[in-house]
This record gives structure tokens, sequence and C-alpha cells, in this order.
């Protein structure tokens, strides 16, 4: 990107200098405006007219020492508006002449709704149109509230295709089920070590998890002379242009979709039906048309965070000193495979490379291996903020540091002298695990009713380290401070990586302390917040110590990667507290 912006400067000033009749060389830039000679150009201006352009060879880049903005702490300029609540986001969207809709959605998985009487719904106040098209049913009204009141009054059947209750699932999500591939395989199988020693497992489970975000899904469509124009907090414009025209037999050209701030999105907002549905709406009623879910639906119709289990082993040497060889074997729902951004490449790879994302074990100095299975599962699973990082990390980093208490290690050291200096990221990884180390004062011993939990990823090629400080109050986990350590290249914005750490943080005690769905004859639950319980601000640690560290010189991912040590750096320090090591999450004490 910074050779293809200098090379486009360059042809900038070339052009300028041409039509300014001076030498490139005498130009100065500043503002978008070259300036030489006592004559000025803006670069709109230089561009006016231009067809042709010569493209010179990739100019030598600026030092980095010449940085005007780059690794300085420069302020977001949409911050205001996000924290004094402008209506910046999708839902806040609006057109004149505007109606409202309700859309019918399912309320139960892998079932077919039939028989549809939607009578007494076009008998309700303020309907303007009951619309049946292309595989939905919604109700469009003069104002929101009519038109969810008549939503609610059309009837259907349901007919399930097979009675699903949560022991199902977690029968179905089970190493050894679904279709098996080999992601790692340096060395023996740790049954086939050689050498006299025990063999130690332990296995994980992690549960179905919501988005939960605060704005729920929906779209705001103006249809019109052939043309569709959609307001909507989305994630992915062009697949919702391009999904948009396909569904209403309409030209790319022809849609036009303004995206609008994520009133959260975390994945959620990649799956973008909503606009279609918006759109044929419009269409069908001639006026703009704005459709939301509500809460209900959106927990009901989320594309969910897959469960996991995962199969965990070691070998130890005879003394019960060493560990010889590790192996880590998992099971998944999907992830990348059927999602908005699936290429359709899942009979080529089998493995869904956004549940193996953290399943690789980064301990290349012992024998190891890693095997996934991907299971299918009767309800939509996708992209939740780190994909599978979050659940394989937690089963990894919490049987290393069982490894480390069963072999009388340290964790940190033992962590250290596992991984070699043979690849750039390893090297990384181990300087983030010194420095976090070092930061927090880790130790591994309980003081006064406090204790530390430590944990380590690579994601995407970013090093994040956690030292978690946490007591057991009323019975429950508090987490008091965290400390992270993060190399993610170069921080264009040190700040704005920073919050990006808290926020991941955050987001993963929610996670790790909370979070999870039920299943109960076929329907999802619980429907609303409360119920389904997230952490608040008082469960937010009073510190959080965020270290940077540059192991290169570009920039490398930010937001996901420090979501994948929290809650095995949890589990670390609670086991230190209790002396039980908690193999599920969300955490629980007995």
């Amino acid at each position: 990107l910074r050779e293809m912006a200098a090379t486009l400067r360059a042809m900038l000033q070339s052009k300028a200098a041409e039509k300014l009749g001076v030498a490139a060389g005498s130009l100065g830039l500043a503002d978008g405006v070259f300036s030489g000679g006592g004559k000025t150009m803006t670069f709109g201006e230089v561009v006016d007219g231009v067809e042709d352009w010569e493209i010179p060879d990739t100019p030598a880049l600026k030092d980095r020492s010449k940085f005007k903005y780059i690794g300085k702490p420069v302020p977001r300029v949409d911050l205001h508006d996000k924290v004094v609540g402008a209506p910046i986001f999708g839902i806040d969207a609006s057109y004149p002449n505007m109606l409202h809709a309700s859309v019918v959605r399912s309320r139960l998985i892998d079932s077919v709704m039939s028989n549809f009487d939607t009578s007494e719904a076009e008998q309700m106040p303020g309907v303007v149109k009951v619309v049946k098209e292309n595989g939905f049913i919604g109700v469009v009204a003069k104002t929101h509230v009519e038109a969810d009141n008549a939503r609610r009054k059309i009837k259907f059947d349901y007919t399930p295709n097979k009675t699903w209750n949560l022991q199902d699932i977690k029968d179905q999500i089970k190493v050894g089920n679904g279709k098996k591939t080999i992601i790692q395989k340096e060395g023996k199988p740790v049954e086939d070590i050689d050498g006299e020693g025990e063999i130690f497992q332990l296995e994980f489970r992690t549960p179905i998890g919501a988005h939960a975000q605060m704005e729920p899904n929906g779209a705001v469509a103006n249809y019109k002379d052939g043309k569709v124009e959609i307001k909507l907090s989305t994630q992915v414009p062009k697949l919702t242009r391009d999904e948009v025209a396909k569904a209403l037999g309409l030209s790319n050209d022809d849609v036009n979709i303004i995206p609008t701030f994520l009133g959260g999105g975390f994945g959620r907002r990649l799956h973008t039906p909503n606009a279609v549905q918006a759109a044929l709406l419009s269409k069908a009623v001639g006026q703009p048309v704005k459709s939301f879910f509500d809460r209900k639906q959106e927990f009901q119709n989320d594309t969910f965070r897959p469960p996991t289990h995962h199969a965990m082993k070691a070998k130890l040497s005879a003394d019960g000193k060493q560990v010889l060889g590790i192996e880590h074997q998992f099971a998944s729902g999907d992830t990348l495979f059927n999602s908005a951004l699936d290429p359709g490449v899942a009979s080529v790879v089998r493995a869904d490379i956004g549940s193996i994302r953290g399943g690789a074990l980064i301990y290349n100095g012992l024998p190891h291996r890693t095997t996934y299975y991907h299971v299918a599962l009767p309800f939509a699973t996708s992209f939740w903020r780190s994909l599978g990082l979050l659940a394989n990390t937690f089963a990894i980093e919490s049987f290393m540091d069982e490894l480390a208490l069963k072999t009388g290690q340290d964790p940190v050291q033992m962590r250290l002298a596992s991984i070699k200096d043979e690849d750039p990221f390893s090297v990384r990884a181990k300087k983030v695990i010194e420095a976090c180390a070092k930061t927090a004062g880790y130790t591994d011993k309980v003081v006064g009713n406090r204790a530390m939990g430590f944990a380590a990823c690579i994601d995407g090629g970013s090093p994040c380290a956690q030292v978690v400080e946490v007591s057991i109050e009323n019975n429950k986990i508090k987490v008091h401070k965290v400390t992270a350590a993060f190399d993610c290249g170069v921080a264009v914005n040190p700040d704005q990586v920073r919050a990006q750490v808290e926020g991941c943080i955050c987001m993963g005690i929610s996670a790790t302390l909370y979070e999870k769905m039920d299943l109960k004859d076929n329907k999802l639950y619980p429907i609303n917040y409360g119920a389904y319980q997230m952490a608040l601000m008082r469960d937010s640690p009073k510190e959080i110590d965020v270290v940077l560290i540059e192991g290169a010189d570009v920039p490398g991912p930010v937001g996901e990667p420090p979501l994948g040590p929290i809650g095995a750096a949890i589990g670390n320090a609670v086991r230190r507290l209790t002396g039980e090591r908690l193999v599920k999450l969300p955490l629980s004490l007995g």
C-alpha cells in the first residue's frame, strides 16, 4: 500500500509539473496541494481531464523518522458522535414518506414453516400490505408498532425435521465425528513416542455463543424507477449490493448501498438478507421501507459462534518432569463454510479456516500434531469476533498450564523452552511472552486472596500474551487486572491499538464468565439481555496494562488476536486459587 501510494504521488507530481510548466523536482506538496514557481494545483485539478498516465518505477519510500501520522496517537474523527449517541447507525436511517415493515422469522431451528394465514394481519390497523415474496412474508404498515403487531397475527405451522436439544448438539460436536483434517503433523502421535511415561489428557468444551450486539439487524430501502438505494449496517457493502442486485434482477450499478456505522458488528453484519427483504418490500409498496429484527428475532436467528469440543494429550517423561510431545484434536461447526464470505471451497480444502484459527500449536520445540473435525449443525453458525481463536486458545493454553503444574515447571519458562527460534513468528512470540511476564511481575504463587494466570497465542501473525490477576468473591470469579503484551508489527495508531486490545479483553471476559445459548425442543434461548448473561461495567478489570512491541516493519492484525488468551489466562488463575481445572466455558465454580 505504501509503494502504491508513493507511486501515485509521483504520477500526480509529474502531471502537475506538466500542467504548471515547471520542473517536477521544484514542486512541494502539503495538504493535497502542489506548489512551486508561485503556482499551486490541487489533486483534483491535477487529475481533471487526464486519461493517460505514465506509471514510473516505484520511488524510494519515506524513512520512518519522517512519518507524520503513522505511529502517533491520532484522535478518531467519529469518536464524538459515538460517545454522544449521534444518529449515525443503521437503525437511525430514514427516508421521507417512509413505511415500516416486520418480517416473519422462524422461532425453531431445523423446521419448515407452512400453511400461512395472513387474513387477520391484513385487517390490522395501519397495515398497508402483507407481502409474500421470495421465501419470506413481511407486513408493511404506517408505523413500526403497527407492522409488528400485525406480523404477530400471522398464523402458520411448524414441521421439525428432527427434534433437537442441547445434549444432541454436544453429542454431535465431538472429536471423532465429522470430516477429519490433519492441520499439523510434526513428530509422532503421543502414543507412539518412545520411552516409558504417562500419557496425560484433558477434554475441553465451549458453548454456542450469540453476537448479542446492541443494534439489531435491519435495513432501510428505497426502490424507485428500477433502482434501489439501501442504508444499513453492513461489514460487506459489495456482497450486500451483489445479493440485492441478483434478488431483484438489477444490474450492480442500479443498487446503491450506503453503509452506516455499525451498532456492533463482530461478524454479525456479514450476513445481510435483510437488505434483500427491505428492497423487495419497498418495491412491493412503491415507497421507502424500514425493516428491522426485534430483539427476540435477533437472538433466535443469529449466526452463532459454533460450540467446540477439544481433546488435549501429552506424553510425559518417565520421571514426570518433562513434556515429550503434545497433541490437539478438536471438533467445531461452520465458521467460514456456508457464510457470506464462503468462496465455495469446502469440498477442496475441507478444513474451515475460520474454525481452525488458533487451533495450531505454537510450541514447535515439541513433537506436535493437530487434527480438526468439521461437524454439520442444524442452525447457522458463522464469524464471531476472533472466530475459532477464543475456543482453541482456551483449550491449548489451559492444557499447557496444567502440564506446567503436573511437571513442576514454571508456566512461562516451560512455554519459552517449548518454542524454537526457527521462524520470525516464534521469535516474536517469545519476546511477547517475556515482556508480558516481566511487566506483570508474573508469579504462579497465590498472594493473599489473588492469583495470576498466564496464556499466549499467535493469530494472523500477531502474537499476544496476557496475565490476569483474579480473586474469588462470593463464589464468583473477579478479574482485577490484565496485562497484555501485543506485537502487531507497526502500530499505525498506537492509541487505537490499545483500545482494540482493551475491547478484546472485555469482550473475552464476557464470553469466558457468562455467555452461552441453550437449546430445547428446537428453540434457541435466551431471547433477551439479562437472561443472556454478559459482563457488565462492574465485571471489567480496573486496570488493563497494554505493552506494544513492534517485531515487524509492517502492520499486522489488531482487532481479534487479543481475544485469544483471556479465557485460558482466567482459568489458569482460578486453578491456582481453587486447585480445580475448569474445562468448560463459561467458567463456573462448583
